[in-house]
């Protein structure tokens, strides 16, 4: 029998990690390859690749970098394909990339920037994981995990685009997990709180929020991306091997700040 610790044990596994330039992507990154996986991080820009690329070489972690957009088909079937063809397989799927081009109340949300959206945060998981889908399914084995939020589950103040494809997501994630079990693939989702990222930077500079966190949240701050990473790593390994169809919270408890 496997030992506990040795079920963490990610050598020879191949992840793609989409938005892994900066922030919680990049700390999964970091964090999957320090526990043995080949890890091909992919954003829309070389710039921001080569800059993350060079930040965790110069940590001793090989990574190979991509350029994907993931709102493009053909940059992301390109993305899936040069992977599978440069290491072999593709074990592990974290899909990170995300967007929200509105702030503020809903019915000042239009249709432009719900669509952007939904085929950032909803659509291009589901391209994505289609993608890759066939070759997990060939090996018989594979770990998709979805990046939500807990606007997923509870709307935020002036969040309301952001929430409702974060909503649609977690669905999404149960819907795979459902249906694709049978051919060894377990899908999860991580559903972040606050976290210190350049994507969440107006909300935990914002001092009357970080006030209201301090003392309401039981964690009583704000996350950084590294305290997301080890969640990522046991559901990318077999220590999770029982675990499909979750929605994980790691919000410092911000869920529960409003009980009584």
């Amino acid at each position: 029998m496997k030992r506990i610790k040795d079920r963490f044990d990610l050598d020879g596994k191949v992840a793609v990690i989409t938005g892994a330039s900066k922030g919680i992507g990049l700390a999964i990154a970091r964090g999957l390859a320090e526990f043995g996986a080949q890890v091909v991080i992919s954003s829309r820009k070389w710039e921001g690749i080569n800059e993350a690329v060079d930040s965790l070489e110069a940590e001793g972690i090989q990574v190979v970098g991509k350029v994907c957009h993931v709102g493009d088909l053909a940059q992301c079937e390109s993305l899936i394909q040069e992977t599978v063809d440069e290491l072999g397989a593709v074990d592990i799927l974290v899909n990170n990339a995300a967007i929200n081009p509105h702030y503020g109340p809903v019915h000042t949300l239009d249709m432009v920037a719900l669509q952007k959206t939904m085929q950032v945060n909803l659509e291009a998981v589901h391209r994505m994981s289609n993608l890759v889908y066939p070759v997990m399914k060939q090996h018989g084995k594979g770990s998709i995990i979805n990046i939500s939020s807990i606007e997923g589950l509870q709307p935020g103040k002036g969040m309301s685009g952001y929430s409702m494809s974060k909503s649609a997501l977690n669905m999404l994630t149960r819907s795979q997990a459902h249906e694709w079990g049978k051919d060894g693939i377990r899908v999860n989702a991580i559903a972040p709180g606050l976290i210190k990222t350049k994507f969440s930077k107006a909300l935990w500079q914002n001092d009357a929020l970080m006030q209201y966190v301090k003392e309401h949240v039981p964690a009583g701050r704000a996350a950084d991306p590294e305290e997301i990473a080890g969640l990522a790593v046991f559901l990318a390994s077999d220590a999770s091997s029982y675990c499909t169809g979750g929605i994980y919270l790691a919000d410092g408890g911000f869920m529960l700040a409003n009980a009584l």
